[in-house]
């Protein structure tokens, strides 16, 4: 499901509601969570999982055409666990 379809379906199931501010509502809490996330912290939703980053530190890789070596750098990355709640709705 892509961002334009999640607000689709929530303009859907909320007739009641202007399509511009289910949209401002979205993406509100998409840059609220990636914020958290730039400044380290977690982000929690009950039921459906946690946000969090993960460090992803140095190694030594291969470039897959020349096959030489690649020193590639630390990173940070998004990682997702999900919840109790979800992991049992998906193996009902």
């Amino acid at each position: 499901m892509t961002k334009s379809e999640l607000i689709a379906r929530l303009a859907e199931a909320n007739p009641h509601l202007y399509h511009r501010d289910i949209e401002r509502i979205v993406t509100t809490i998409f840059d609220e969570i990636t914020a958290a996330l730039a400044d380290g912290d977690r982000v929690e939703l009950r039921g459906f999982g946690a946000f969090s980053v993960k460090e992803r530190g140095s190694r030594l890789g291969r470039n897959p055409r020349t096959g030489d070596s690649v020193d590639v750098p630390a990173k940070y990355i998004p990682y997702f666990k999900t919840g109790k709640q979800l992991r049992q709705i998906l193996n009902t």
